[in-house]
């Protein structure tokens, strides 16, 4: 007769084997790209990226050279409007490292004895002889008139 040990131990035995499946090959459908089209997706995406840089670099070329600003007297202008003050007479200058060929010259007349100034502007290019632009603008600059009219109101008279 068997022990209640034995027993347990042959049913413990028995319970594994009886659960136990024996180990099936079915395998799951793996689905993956190949190294060779791997490759050729690749070598699409950089053909399309190399003509998308070479679209964009052409359009940066074309819209620099339609930035290029022309020298013209109103650029002279804005900086004698900026100032505030104006003396009558001639003045010259250039345009600095910018425009390293144009200089410009302003003939600057009293109009009015109100402060009322007529400025001529010419500017010309080294080596030409005709003015490449010219400007007559009026300004309008009350701090620079002579006269009895220059004092300010809130200046005192008995200096």
């Amino acid at each position: 007769m068997l022990s209640a040990g034995t027993s347990r131990n042959t049913y413990h035995a028995s319970r594994i084997t009886h659960h136990a499946s024996p180990i099936t090959n079915h395998q799951l459908p793996i689905s993956a790209f190949t190294l060779l089209e791997v490759m050729i997706a690749c070598g699409i995406f950089f053909i399309a990226m190399f003509a998308i840089l070479g679209l964009v670099s052409n359009c940066l070329r074309n819209a620099r050279a339609l930035r290029h600003i022309e020298v013209d007297a109103g650029m002279v202008a804005a900086q004698l409007s900026k100032t505030n003050k104006l003396t009558e007479g001639v003045l010259s200058g250039d345009f600095g490292d910018t425009y390293h060929d144009y200089s410009w010259e302003t003939v600057t007349q009293e109009a009015a004895t109100n402060g009322l100034y007529q400025v001529d502007i010419v500017v010309r290019k080294h080596g030409l002889q005709n003015p490449v632009d010219t400007m007559s603008v009026w300004i309008y600059s009350p701090e620079s008139a002579s006269g009895p009219f220059n004092r300010s109101p809130f200046s005192n008279p008995r200096r």
